[in-house]
């Protein structure tokens, strides 16, 4: 399986509404619920209307459209990943799942998944 790193320093937020946030930018993840408006950005992306903020995140990408019916993709990742002591934050869309993990654990991470096969 091949992963694809995102050239983006990233920002986890919450925001107090999602006024002037730009979707046509990539990397753009927004999640709502009857508790919280959450963004992730990239952190030059951050908006003035930011509650709350988490620096020093990077990111990857795993390649290609996931069927729906694949199971253990995310969860594998997970593992090896806290198998290393590395925290992540998960984010899936319709085609894909990206992980995220703090830029201090970054290179490390890639690593972790080279030795367990994955190509990058």
């Amino acid at each position: 399986m091949t992963i694809t790193i995102l050239n983006e320093e990233l920002t986890v937020c919450k925001v107090a509404d999602y006024e002037g946030i730009d979707l046509s930018n990539p990397y753009i993840f927004i999640g709502s619920t009857d508790e919280e408006k959450s963004l992730v950005c990239p952190t030059r992306l951050v908006p003035d209307n930011t509650v709350e903020r988490d620096d020093g995140w990077r990111g990857f990408r795993i390649e290609g459209t996931l069927d729906f019916s694949l199971i253990g993709i995310l969860a594998e990742i997970s593992r090896i990943l806290a198998d290393g002591g590395i925290g992540i934050f998960a984010i899936s869309t319709f085609n894909t799942d990206y992980i995220l993990t703090k830029s201090e654990n970054f290179e490390r991470a890639i690593a972790l998944l080279k030795t367990a096969g994955y190509s990058v």
